[in-house]
């Protein structure tokens, strides 16, 4: 959970999504080698001096942390990073962002007054205390930030939506990134996450998700690399 202001020299990167076509945005143009981890399909790109290696494992926070671990142990990853969408919720300026900090957003306790939320991997009895994931921070990426709360459910709701921007002050909704985070926190590892908006996490979600996936995807791709490029030479 601690911010690391001083970004390494990752010769082997970890990329994680929870749909196949935001890692087949990511550098279409460049050759992958197929180097499956178990049951687990793994391209690897290499970027410059890097090796990427790119997995899904589905939708949803126990995929994207198995993807995760998977790849540190098999590869020696040493950066996690989250590409791909998300729902936006409020007026926040931007269409992709780099994420700051992330929470699980359907972690806590609940009660007759509704969802209390405690730290993920805490213990969810007593008084509650929130803290986030803090991702790795990249000197001179120019994107909006935001910080992202990270659910098994696919939001089709504004009311509930809303309800976790008041509790957890988050701007975008996910179903990877926090996920990431936690795995990452872990293995001691950094991580980054960035990610462009599909949709509002309102009734018209799962139509504008379809609608903008591929725009989306492939915005994030391209900030992504962007991003990955301010990282000290490997």
């Amino acid at each position: 959970m601690t911010l690391n202001d001083s970004p390494s020299a990752f010769s082997r990167i970890g990329i994680v999504s929870g749909v196949p076509d935001e890692l087949s945005a990511f550098r279409p143009d460049l050759p992958r080698d197929d180097v499956a981890s178990g049951a687990l399909a793994v391209q690897r790109i290499r970027l410059g001096d890097r090796d990427l290696f790119l997995a899904c494992a589905g939708i949803g926070k126990v995929a994207a942390a198995t993807a995760a671990a998977s790849l540190h142990a098999a590869f020696g990853v040493e950066l996690l990073m989250v590409i791909g969408t998300a729902a936006k919720i409020g007026a926040l300026e931007g269409h992709v962002f780099n994420i700051t900090e992330a929470f699980q957003g359907d972690f806590g306790a609940q009660r007759a007054e509704g969802l209390v939320h405690y730290t993920a991997g805490s213990w969810p009895i007593g008084e509650a205390d929130v803290q986030a994931f803090t991702a790795l921070r990249v000197p001179g990426l120019d994107l909006p930030v935001a910080r992202i709360a990270t659910s098994d459910l696919f939001i089709e709701h504004a009311p509930h939506a809303a309800g976790l921007a008041e509790r957890l002050g988050v701007h975008l909704i996910d179903m990877e990134t926090a996920a990431v985070a936690q795995t990452a926190a872990i293995l001691g590892l950094p991580w980054l996450a960035i990610k462009a908006t599909t949709d509002a996490a309102d009734e018209s979600s799962a139509a504008a998700f379809v609608d903008n996936l591929h725009a989306a995807a492939a915005a994030s791709a391209r900030a992504a690399e962007r991003a990955i490029s301010r990282l000290r030479p490997a």
